[in-house]
């Protein structure tokens, strides 16, 4: 298997130029802006306890991270 690091310093198995490393068109919006508001969502922590965003902060400031994940 040969792994091939991308532009942007990622290494996959994929070939570079195969579909599965594509990336987003260009002008395609990628997520809130830094200091805009989230929209009311929950998911579960470590232990499978529902976490709400907002409602569990109870007005304390969060940061939240989303990380492009490895391609498969």
């Amino acid at each position: 298997m040969t792994i091939e690091r991308d532009e942007h310093g990622f290494d996959a198995p994929a070939p570079l130029g195969h579909p599965a490393r594509s990336g987003l068109p260009q002008g395609h919006g990628t997520g809130p802006e830094i200091g805009e508001r989230l929209p009311e969502f929950d998911l579960p922590d470590a232990n499978g306890e529902r976490v709400r965003l907002h409602e569990d902060r109870a007005g304390a400031k969060a940061v939240v991270v989303f990380f492009r994940s490895a391609v498969w």
